[in-house]
């Protein structure tokens, strides 16, 4: 990834993953120096070099760790305590002010209802989509965040403002850490607030600012567990609110039992390992909530997978409100783009037809909207019942 001079300024920089061009736009000091901002930082690296970013402008915002760990954190083996000591060092070593804001029974209250509700019911939900929402742009709005003209955090995002002074929010030129699509369910009031330090970057040049900037956090391992909960799996943490209830598991084509699943809720549409059972390989397709049933077809590649056509209900557009149409979108968080056409039903509702058929979509997800060019993104709706 280079900087590069492209028609009447030095204005653009190179994905070489992708071949496109990308708006550059770095921070703007004397802009910045007029606003209050608030920086989330959490002990990782990505939100460490954001603390970066700023310092290296002269500029030392008020840094925030928010604390929503479990309750019973010795059980959950819950790395709060280490990602504070990271944090309280980042912002140490660029003279920054760090508060700790607890968003504890938010968190729990909130987005853990979200999730608990939706797997009961059968869906597949998205706690990270939620949090960001509900958590790292509201509660902390509410707690802390309005005294500031900015909230900056580490995603893998951008932002650009049009002609008429709307913000849109922008893809990553990084195709595998975009954070776009966990951050389509935000307000628009939210929208306005966000700032995006690093996300023009890809990891790879946020690791080596790190390391040449000798941040403790340099090393740290990328989360890969629910948002804000370090090592807790998601099994687990599921298990923790819903216990198990066990059911059968029936091969959808022949009706045949092959064996008993332990609650529906560990289990989502399109999941292939991790099942158990002889004779696989086996994808659960369907799931019966009033007879606690889980039903899966056999095969590597089973017509019953497939979806071409599903529907999305509460559309939730981040600037304006977008034509149906010809357009790209995820249904889960890969590099990946899928193209298809948006058709509306209803005031929120609306029917995704992709150009080809498409693996493993399930009731809960989000279906993330992008633009042709996968450059902006639009906004999210949450697959219905299919």
């Amino acid at each position: 990834m280079n900087n590069f001079w492209i028609g009447n300024g030095f204005c653009q920089r190179f994905n070489f993953i992708s071949g496109k061009c990308r708006i550059f736009a770095p921070m703007n000091a004397k802009e910045l120096e007029k606003k209050r901002i608030a920086v989330l930082l959490s002990g990782g690296v990505d939100s460490s070099v954001v603390v970066y970013e700023f310092a290296r402008l002269g500029l030392h915002p008020d840094c925030f760790y928010i604390n929503i760990g479990p309750e019973e954190s010795e059980q959950w083996d819950c790395t709060a305590e280490e990602d504070l000591e990271m944090a309280t060092a980042v912002a140490h070593k660029y003279d920054c002010k760090l508060e700790v804001i607890d968003c504890h029974r938010e968190y729990w209250g909130q987005v853990t209802k979200y999730t608990m509700d939706k797997v009961r019911a059968g869906y597949t939900p998205n706690p990270d989509v939620m949090c960001n929402r509900l958590i790292k742009f509201g509660a902390f709005d509410e707690k802390r965040g309005h005294d500031y003209d900015l909230i900056a955090t580490g995603h893998y995002a951008q932002t650009e403002t049009d002609e008429e002074g709307r913000k849109w929010l922008v893809t990553s030129p990084d195709p595998v850490k975009d954070q776009t699509d966990f951050l389509a369910q935000i307000y628009d009031w939210q929208l306005r607030k966000a700032l995006f330090p690093i996300g023009h970057y890809v990891k790879d040049e946020v690791r080596q600012i790190a390391e040449r900037e000798h941040l403790v956090s340099a090393h740290r391992k990328d989360s890969q567990g629910i948002c804000f909960l370090g090592k807790i799996n998601y099994n687990d943490y599921i298990r923790r609110y819903l216990g198990e209830k066990c059911g059968d598991v029936i091969e959808l084509e022949t009706g045949k039992r092959i064996g008993q699943h332990k609650g529906l809720w560990f289990h989502t549409i399109g999941q292939r390992k991790g099942m158990g059972f002889s004779g696989g390989p086996w994808f659960v397709v369907k799931k019966d909530v009033a007879q606690n049933i889980l039903y899966v077809s056999h095969g590597y590649d089973p017509e019953t997978a497939y979806k071409q056509d599903f529907p999305i209900h509460d559309m939730h557009w981040l600037t304006i409100p977008q034509q149906p149409g010809e357009v790209t979108f995820k249904i889960r968080h890969t590099p990946g783009y899928l193209p298809g056409t948006l058709e509306q039903t209803g005031d929120d509702s609306f029917v995704m037809h992709a150009k080809d058929r498409i693996h493993g979509v399930a009731p809960g997800q989000f279906c993330v909207i992008y633009d042709q060019h996968h450059h902006r993104c639009l906004g999210s709706g949450e697959i219905t019942v299919i």
